[in-house]
């Protein structure tokens, strides 16, 4: 399977898989569930990054586990729209995980995200070590649950 587009992967998705959502920043990976009825995200963990290839055996592993369907792993794009060094290294993990799963991937601009998330940790009054350990997985739930959002209304 290869990088496709939210469209393609509503009419690839099997009744009952989940979607896993991704947020890659340099030092980890925030990972985030959907449920089997594609309404929900939830934070999940956070994966230290290591070198790609036990990085991409550890994701395998969790989609066959938790019966994936397909990624969403955010793309940073730059305010403008443009791509800078970090959507580039975002397409490149895409591009390299195509190459040893055949899980759908799609890229969704995930903009803002971080940003979103830190302002509901701050408007809850999380300290800075609980915002630390948990805005990884949470960013990478806000990218998901856009994703199920756009699903949901290409079903409509």
């Amino acid at each position: 399977m290869s990088i496709i587009s939210l469209d393609e992967l509503e009419h690839l998705l099997t009744p009952g898989k989940r979607l896993l959502g991704l947020d890659l920043g340099e030092k980890t990976i925030g990972l985030a569930l959907s449920d089997t009825l594609l309404t929900a995200a939830t934070p999940f963990k956070t994966l230290k990054r290591g070198k790609f290839t036990s990085d991409a055996a550890i994701l395998v592993s969790m989609i066959a586990q938790h019966g994936v369907g397909g990624m969403i792993v955010g793309l940073p794009l730059n305010m403008d729209g443009s791509e800078g060094p970090s959507a580039q290294s975002a397409r490149s993990f895409a591009r390299n995980f195509a190459a040893v799963s055949d899980c759908p991937i799609v890229l969704v601009d995930e903009r803002l995200s971080t940003a979103a998330v830190t302002r509901t940790l701050l408007s809850a009054d999380a300290s800075r070590r609980l915002r630390g350990a948990v805005i990884d997985k949470m960013a990478a739930a806000y990218i998901l649950q856009g994703a199920l959002d756009r699903l949901r209304n290409l079903r409509s």
